[in-house]
């Protein structure tokens, strides 16, 4: 067994094997999917619905805030193209219902 000075050293190494096998993994599996057609659109597609699935029961638990806010996000990202003035948005609605509701 290791020493226990040893542990933390031995979880943050374990940690970045485990994260480098994955995304080497990740890179040697790139080469192998199809860059046409059907699935090239599902994984075209694929980081927005990680990114609703991470998101959406933070705005659903948020109440109506957090859907007014996350409405306006969406808003302001389409229509301006700019991801991070529509998270300063979406932020700063959240903010103000939290200061002036709570």
């Amino acid at each position: 067994m290791l020493p226990n000075d040893w542990l933390p050293l031995a979880a943050v190494l374990a940690a970045a094997i485990v994260t480098y096998a994955l995304r080497a993994g990740g890179m040697l599996l790139a080469g192998r999917l199809p860059q046409t057609g059907r699935m090239r659109r599902v994984m075209d597609a694929l980081p927005g619905t990680i990114l609703v699935s991470l998101v959406g029961p933070s705005v659903f638990t948020a109440g109506v805030g957090g859907a007014a806010g996350a409405g306006l996000t969406a808003l302001v990202a389409w229509r301006t193209d700019n991801v991070f003035v529509a998270m300063l948005v979406g932020m700063a609605v959240v903010a103000g219902q939290r200061y002036f509701l709570a």
